[in-house]
């Protein structure tokens, strides 16, 4: 098992799906990586998730592909877009959770708010 606790966390969500399971347990958690399901859940991506007895419960909702971003690219407002054809397998499908200085949000958001960031995730 790597370092990285997001890449670990997103490549189990992934592989469960996969295998056809509907929940998993996660040991390695971070504040990060609640950030980002908390995301994935408004988004629909996920159901649910708890914390109970240091063990993070992910219940996965309508995924179909999930991925840290390695290194994390920084991207100015403009270079967005072509982080999102490079990522995402259609433009309006999927998200890119980028790290601002106003905290997590999708890249849609960073772009109505006009600010840049580094790119984390992406989920579709």
């Amino acid at each position: 098992m790597s370092q990285d606790v997001v890449s670990d966390a997103l490549n189990k969500i992934l592989n469960a799906k996969r295998a056809g399971i509907d929940s998993i347990s996660i040991v390695k958690y971070s504040t990060l990586l609640l950030s980002i399901l908390a995301i994935a859940k408004l988004k629909g991506y996920i159901k649910s998730y708890k914390v109970e007895e240091k063990i993070l419960r992910v219940e996965i909702g309508n995924i179909n592909g999930c991925r840290a971003i390695k290194p994390r690219f920084f991207v100015k407002v403009g270079e967005i877009d072509k982080y999102v054809s490079r990522y995402l397998p259609a433009k309006n499908l999927g998200i890119i959770i980028i790290s601002t200085s106003q905290g997590l949000m999708t890249h849609q958001t960073a772009q109505d708010k006009n600010t840049g960031g580094s790119l984390v995730a992406y989920l579709y």
